[in-house]
This record gives C-alpha cells, structure tokens and sequence, in this order.
C-alpha cells in the first residue's frame, strides 16, 4: 500500500478536490494546493489548517495552472514546503460549451490547452522527479468521457482522452521505477462545475464519495478506476456499440 503522507493537489478548490482534501489531511497528510482562485484557496487552507494536526503542515499557491511556465516552480515550492512528495493529485480542469467550442476554434483550443496540455506539463515534470526518487503515486482525474467521443460533449472528451492516453503510456514507463500512475475517471458528479446540466437519479455522485475512491486507488496503487464503480460497465457498453448504429444515436 502506497503512503500518501506528503501530497501536492493541483486544482485543489474544485469540489472533487476540496473532499479529497479534507479527508487527506483527517489520515494525517501533509498537503500543499494549488488553485486559481485566492478567496477560495485562503479559505481551503485555513479550513484545513484547522482540521490538521500540529506536525502536519498545510499550505498553498494561487496560480493558474494554464501558465505552464510556471509548473516547475510550483513544483518546487511543494516539494520544498512537504519536505518531499509522496503523492499528486492533478484535479484542475473546465467544463466547455459544446456549442460554442464548435462555433469558434479559438475557444476550443483553450479547452484542449486547459484540460489536457497543460495536465500533461504537469506529468511531464512530476514523472521525471518521483521516477528519479522510484517512489511516489500520481492520480489524475480524466474522465469518461474520453472513452468514447460523442455529440455533446466531444471537445472536452477529446481533452480527456488525450490525458487518459498519455497516462496509460506513462504508467508503463514508471511502473519500472516503483511509481504508479492512477486514471481516475469519474461519471456525473454534481459539483459546480456541472451546474447547468440537469441532475438527479442512481447516476450522480456526490463529490465526497468520488474523494472516497481516489484516496483508495492511490493507496491501492490502481491503475485505472471508474467512480462510481458502475461507470466501468456502462462505458463499455458505450465503447462497443458499432459505430453504423452510434452515429445514429444522440448521445
């Protein structure tokens, strides 16, 4: 079992990561959270100071993540401030109008920019550190959308599937140096982020609970986790659904 006792969250006020974070730091991690918003991350921070216990430290950086200039600093300041790193979480990432992404490319290479390349900067820098100490977990949150591109949502999906591709590459390349690399890839959460979609039903989770299974796939040192678990039969439904009839369909 993977110890998560140092751990960076990149994205660290989104709901998703937020959860993930309080129930961190109630098993005794040290965290270090990146966010783009400073009232929120402030008010994260203090929260978590709070929460914590007097050796563990917690602490944070306003940045936006799409700067990927900045990554290797980021890095460093969290690496510095933990005393090392045991484990990340990348969480950072936007919803996009399907519509409007179609209507202009500018605003679809924006959400590939947000949503994928600058996830990957991130990977890129993170890899080579723990594949140097041969230790550590990185835990991405993609999404099931990347299985299968569809209608109305395949800019976002095409971002997610670049990351979950990239991803299945570098798990191969680090499972060699002891560090796993975890897909996770959550269904409908009902979170901000997913505010202007209609919500209710057997198929929505709560945010706390997709925190629930992240925390346990890193420990567990999973390679690939749907959250909620049904996801995983559902979207291989999607996935083998000839494409003669799926084009047909209004997914």
């Amino acid at each position: 079992m993977n110890s998560i006792k140092r751990v960076i969250l990149f994205g660290a006020t989104s709901a998703i990561a937020e959860q993930t974070a309080r129930q961190l730091v109630a098993q005794g991690a040290s965290l270090y959270c990146i966010g783009r918003n400073p009232d929120k991350l402030t008010a994260l921070i203090d929260d978590l100071k709070i929460r914590a216990g007097d050796t563990q430290c917690i602490d944070g950086s306003v940045a936006d993540l799409t700067d990927t200039q900045q990554h290797d600093r980021l890095i460093d300041l969290a690496e510095h401030r933990l005393g090392g790193i045991d484990g990340v979480l990348i969480a950072h990432g936007t919803l996009p109008d399907q519509r409007a992404c179609q209507a202009d490319f500018s605003l679809t290479r924006q959400e590939i920019e947000t949503n994928a390349l600058s996830v990957i900067s991130l990977l890129t820098l993170l890899a080579n550190r723990l594949e140097q100490q041969q230790y550590g977990v990185i835990a991405v949150i993609s999404s099931v959308a990347g299985d299968r591109g569809r209608q109305s949502n395949y800019v976002y999906g095409a971002a997610k599937g670049m990351v979950s591709i990239f991803l299945q590459g570098l798990r191969n390349r680090l499972a060699k140096a002891n560090v796993n690399v975890v897909t996770i890839k959550p269904g409908f959460v009902d979170t901000p982020m997913t505010a202007e979609l209609k919500k209710g039903g057997p198929l929505w989770a709560k945010p706390e609970k997709i925190a629930q299974g992240i925390i346990t796939a890193m420990q567990n040192g999973k390679s690939e986790v749907y959250l909620p678990w049904f996801w995983w039969g559902i979207m291989l439904v999607i996935k083998y659904i000839p494409e003669t009839i799926f084009k047909r369909m209004s997914l």
